[in-house]
């Protein structure tokens, strides 16, 4: 690979991350893929903190899938015109579901006779993965379902628009709610495997003043592994598969 090759590639990556591939424009920092880790992470902090209020656990979740829905909205499918009023209903079911899970689930182990204090205090710290999975998925369902009976755009090889496709939103919506689902799985669940084993250390015994800045540590190493990962378990632009032209094929989606 020649020295241009390298610099076209890294200059066409970085306009990805970015530029929206449908509107052209600038995503808003906070809300891009690329500042997700840096803008996410304290909110995955606040999420996991042990011993958590209600009121704490209402506002981590709120802020949270404030958060996620800045993010779905400013990396949509935007090749067909869809109203907010979708979109803050997405966000609306999102933030209820969220909250109603973890408050929930929070509410019920507390009451369960059945666990130790150190052990529903494990259990407790496994909660916002639930939470947040259903929550996501919920959020990406509600905001972008017109998507499946108004279809998304097609293009050719060429990269022109050649139609709609309500197969290829089908496709599309249900690769993100499954990304949605897998990112947040090491993020969520790592970092309470692992701090429930660093905290027994005697450092940390001694040093309880510690357990915080480690335990923002852990979650960012989690964030940095599983934001690649689930990113790269689908590509931005997919290919859906069909018989004859691209054209017949559209025509017989939209239907």
């Amino acid at each position: 690979m020649t020295a241009h090759s390298a610099l076209f590639l890294f200059i066409t990556s970085s306009l990805q991350a970015i530029v929206h591939p449908d509107t052209g424009e600038k995503v808003f920092m906070p809300f891009r893929m690329s500042g997700f880790i840096p803008f996410g992470t304290p909110v995955v902090v606040g999420l996991l903190l042990p011993n958590q209020t209600l009121a704490s656990t209402i506002f981590w979740q709120w802020l949270n899938q404030s958060h996620n829905a800045c993010v779905n909205y400013c990396n949509r499918n935007a090749s067909q015109p869809a109203p907010f009023s979708k979109f803050f209903q997405g966000y609306l079911g999102a933030v209820s579901s969220a909250v109603s899970i973890a408050v929930g689930l929070n509410l019920l182990i507390r009451r369960a006779s059945g666990f130790s204090p150190t052990t529903r205090l494990l259990v407790q710290r496994f909660i916002p993965f639930p939470a947040v999975a259903s929550a996501n998925v919920c959020n990406v369902v509600l905001m972008r379902h017109s998507e499946l009976s108004e279809g998304i755009s097609v293009l050719d090889d060429s990269g022109n628009t050649v139609g709609t496709s309500k197969i290829a939103a089908r496709h599309a919506l249900m690769e993100t709610a499954l990304t949605r689902v897998v990112l947040p799985m090491p993020i969520l669940v790592l970092p309470p495997l692992i701090m429930t084993f660093l905290e027994k250390l005697p450092l940390l015994q001694r040093q309880r003043r510690l357990i915080l800045p480690v335990h923002s540590l852990v979650c960012l190493a989690a964030f940095g592994l599983a934001l690649p990962l689930a990113i790269s378990i689908f590509p931005q632009m997919s290919e859906v598969l069909h018989t004859g032209s691209v054209s017949s094929a559209t025509e017989r989606d939209s239907t």
